[in-house]
């Protein structure tokens, strides 16, 4: 059954991508209390970066939570599917469906990896 063992590599990245982003969310954790750190300072030239960057880290944590939703469902479905005989129709759409939302996990992850690097700037 190789349509299967496709549709349980899905469901494997689809896990492996969650687990990456609850470890962004902490990483965004780990940065929002640096930002407490750098606000408790009370200078003015840090007040609008502190801003600017609680508001990129709500976009991420919106991002996140969208991304891990989809993909939460897209496993369910996957599992619901290796349940059944193999379907090639159902199959090719989960294909499709994965191409859409691997593009946005891509898109997501050079945001945020490019985000990383310049809040890690932030101090330097």
């Amino acid at each position: 059954m190789p349509g299967t063992l496709y549709l349980m590599k899905l469901h494997l990245r689809y896990r492996l991508w969650i687990a990456e982003m609850n470890e962004d969310i902490s990483v965004l954790r780990i940065f929002d209390d640096h930002l407490a750190e750098l606000q408790s300072r009370h200078e003015p030239t840090t007040a609008n970066a502190v801003n600017n960057y609680k508001q990129q880290f709500a976009g991420f944590r919106k991002t996140i939570d969208e991304l891990k939703h989809e993909m939460h469902l897209r496993k369910m479905d996957i599992a619901a599917l290796t349940k059944e005989e193999v379907n090639t129709e159902k199959e090719k759409n989960e294909k499709e469906l994965h191409v859409v939302l691997e593009k946005r996990y891509n898109d997501f992850r050079k945001q945020f990896d490019a985000f990383k690097n310049s809040f890690v700037l932030l101090d330097a």
